[in-house]
């Protein structure tokens, strides 16, 4: 007997204030399908690590659907929120714009603005006097900070900014890198306080942790 494998939780966003997302990786088209269609019915929805040929499935089945080539991830219905706040999202270098762009995407999704600051890595610290400066000016802009390599960009934020910074390891770097482990160690073992720290090209997640700041403490 085939059992329906789609068990969706469309009262998630009441208990967590983020609803249910539905990650494409690994299913098939015709169950990302039933899954969105079901959750449509009660918010709209957000479909991460979406291949270019889920999209176009999302795209011919759902006409509203928007979808981030870059970033990996569909909205369909709209967004979730809206008005909730800024926040900056921060690159050390461009080969971490897919994770940015994952985060960015999440956060329009939840109601909140990203602004993008690209390519302000430790190779060349001037560049990040910018974002500092932005910081500094707003600080009720929260931040997410991607880095890979060794990770250090997080840290060289948090020392000059009175928010909390939300870091996301990415899996750039060369051979004893380890596919973002390493900058991920790095991170969790910063010195500066203040930076919590999400899984490895976790960009969805960064964007939940500061949407659920945001609305439990304004």
């Amino acid at each position: 007997m085939k059992t329906d494998p789609v068990n969706e939780d469309p009262q998630r966003g009441r208990r967590t204030l983020v609803p249910e997302a539905v990650l494409a990786l690994g299913k098939s088209e015709v169950d990302i399908r039933k899954v969105v269609a079901r959750l449509l019915g009660h918010h709209p929805v957000i479909v991460t690590k979406v291949s270019e040929a889920q999209a176009e499935t999302l795209k011919s089945h759902f006409k509203d659907t928007k979808y981030s080539s870059q970033g990996r991830t569909a909205t369909i219905g709209g967004a979730w929120d809206t008005g909730v706040g800024k926040c900056a999202v921060v690159t050390a270098g461009t080969s971490d714009t897919p994770v940015a762009e994952e985060a960015a995407a999440t956060l329009e999704y939840l109601g909140i603005e990203p602004v993008r600051f690209y390519d302000r890595g430790v190779a060349g610290i001037h560049r990040s006097k910018a974002v500092v400066e932005a910081l500094n000016k707003d600080p009720k802009m929260a931040v997410i900070v991607i880095a890979g390599m060794e990770g250090a960009l997080p840290s060289v934020i948090a020392s000059q900014v009175s928010q909390p910074v939300i870091a996301i390891p990415s899996s750039i770097g060369y051979g004893s890198h380890f596919e973002g482990l390493s900058s991920l160690l790095g991170m969790l073992n910063s010195c500066v306080p203040g930076i919590s720290v999400v899984n490895i090209d976790n960009g969805f997640g960064a964007a939940c942790a500061v949407y659920r700041a945001m609305k439990s403490y304004g």
